[in-house]
């Protein structure tokens, strides 16, 4: 991403936006995190440095970091559920307070399928309590066999979404603001959840979850929290804060995202003709 760091600099920026930790060690959980639901000692299993969420028919589970953020970069280790997880819904995202009515959120949702096929991964962005701003991918691993890491950048210049080190989402703050074009500002929160979202999750609704196969559990780890508080302190639009400084992707990052788009993604809600009966929002046309 373009910025002015001189080599050294950008090297440890570099490492840093890859989640190294350069010997540090790692944070636990309840340094900045805590249980919001499920926090019965077995629905929210705390290790440490690693949390287990886990869903039955009694209950699925979240937690919540306890501080609210103006930009940074947000990361977070995860595992998925294996096998047949249809219904269940595995979450990882940004939301003002309160999470319903004019609230903001970014989102990266696992959402499961049956034995045998791919779990989409559906990113979602909700600004003024307007969401309907759906991508969906077919990543290029499966979830569900490992650890990956899954990246939200946000700063005054740009919202980037990444999967490992490849952007799958990038939304522009656009300079004047073009009309009708919106761009979160809001102080948010860091959550993560495992819920049943029979309802809607895996095609469309039609395959819910199948209890029997249950529990089904979702890991998370790295709880260390590159961020700007948003306590009314330094301004978190400063130009001193490191992941400020990334004010769009490098040439390789625009090829990858060229790539992730044109392979990996099955659904755009800018490009849905389906959706003649909702408003398009302003960044299909400006971004």
């Amino acid at each position: 991403m373009t910025c002015s760091l001189k080599p050294w600099a950008l090297l440890l920026v570099l490492l840093l936006f890859a989640g190294l930790s350069l010997g540090a060690p790692a944070t636990v959980f309840n340094e900045n995190f805590v249980p919001v639901w499920g926090a019965d000692g077995y629905h929210l299993a705390n290790y440490g440095t690693q949390v287990s969420l886990i869903m039955d028919r009694n209950s699925g589970a979240g937690f919540s970091s306890k501080m609210m953020y103006g930009s940074g970069l947000f990361h977070m280790r995860i595992k998925i559920p294996a096998g047949y997880t249809a219904g269940v819904v595995t979450a990882f995202y940004l939301t003002t307070q309160p999470e319903y009515g004019d609230h903001d959120e970014v989102d990266f949702e696992f959402l499961g399928n049956v034995d045998g096929k791919p779990v989409a991964l559906q990113t979602n962005i909700f600004l003024n309590g307007q969401g309907y701003r759906e991508q969906k991918f077919y990543l290029w691993f499966d979830p569900s066999a490992a650890v990956h890491d899954y990246k939200i950048l946000w700063n005054q210049h740009q919202l980037v979404m990444l999967v490992d080190e490849t952007p799958i989402r990038v939304l522009k703050n656009l300079p004047g603001r073009k009309p009708g074009y919106q761009f979160p500002s809001r102080p948010m929160k860091i959550r993560a959840s495992i819920w049943d979202g029979s309802s809607w999750a895996t095609d469309n609704g039609k395959i819910r979850v199948d209890w029997n196969r249950a529990p089904f559990t979702s890991a998370f780890q790295r709880f260390n929290v590159d961020a700007c508080p948003a306590t009314g302190g330094a301004p978190c639009g400063s130009p001193n804060l490191w992941w400020n400084k990334f004010s769009d992707l490098t040439p390789v990052q625009k090829e990858a995202y060229k790539n992730v788009k044109s392979k990996y993604m099955t659904y755009n809600y800018c490009d849905d003709k389906g959706r003649s009966n909702l408003h398009l929002p302003g960044e299909c046309i400006y971004n």
